[in-house]
C-alpha cells in the first residue's frame, strides 16, 4: 500500500459545536455546503452512527464514479467516515468548542494504490482538492452561522 497523503484544514465558526455537528451529520444541511459536483447518497436509511453506509458520487455524466463510505468512529463532536473506491482512506470531522463558537478541523487521509490514478491525482487534482476543502469549510461556516441566526 502506498504511503498516505494528508490534507488538514480548520476554520473558526461562530456557532455552537452542536450546530456545526448537525451541519455535518444532517444530510439536507450537508448538501448545502458539499461541493455541488458531489452528492452523498445513503445506502439504506441515512445515519451517521458507526457502521452506517453511504456513497459519495462525483457528478460526471455517464461515469459517475463513487466512493463507498462507512462511519468508522462516532463520538459527540466527532465523525470519521472511512472510504473505499479509487482511493482508500478516511475523512475526519471534529468540532472543538472554542470561546467564540467552534473550531472545526477536517482531516482527509488517503492512499491511492493505482500508480496511474496516483500520478493523475498528484499532477492535476491535489491542488484543486486542497482548495475545494477550504471552500467547503467556508460554505459549512456560512450554513452553520445561518442556522444560528434563524433559530
Amino acid at each position: 500500500m502506498p504511503s498516505s497523503q494528508v490534507f488538514e484544514q480548520s476554520i473558526q465558526i461562530y456557532a455552537p459545536a452542536t450546530v456545526v455537528e448537525r451541519c455535518i451529520t444532517d444530510n439536507a444541511l450537508m448538501h448545502r455546503w458539499l461541493n455541488p459536483a458531489l452528492r452523498c447518497e445513503p445506502v439504506g436509511e441515512w445515519s451517521t452512527e458507526v457502521g452506517a453506509k453511504s456513497r459519495f458520487v462525483i457528478n460526471i455524466p455517464l461515469l459517475e464514479p463513487c466512493l463507498n463510505s462507512v462511519v468508522i468512529k462516532r463520538e459527540p463532536g466527532l465523525i470519521v467516515w472511512g472510504f473505499e473506491g479509487f482511493f482508500k482512506g478516511c475523512d475526519r470531522w471534529e468540532c472543538q468548542p472554542a470561546p467564540k463558537g467552534t473550531l472545526l478541523v477536517n482531516r482527509f487521509e488517503f492512499a491511492i494504490s493505482n500508480p496511474l490514478i496516483l500520478f493523475g491525482f498528484n499532477r492535476f487534482a491535489a491542488g484543486w482538492t486542497k482548495k475545494d476543502m477550504e471552500a467547503q469549510l467556508r460554505r459549512l461556516k456560512r450554513v452553520a452561522e445561518e442556522v444560528v441566526i434563524n433559530q
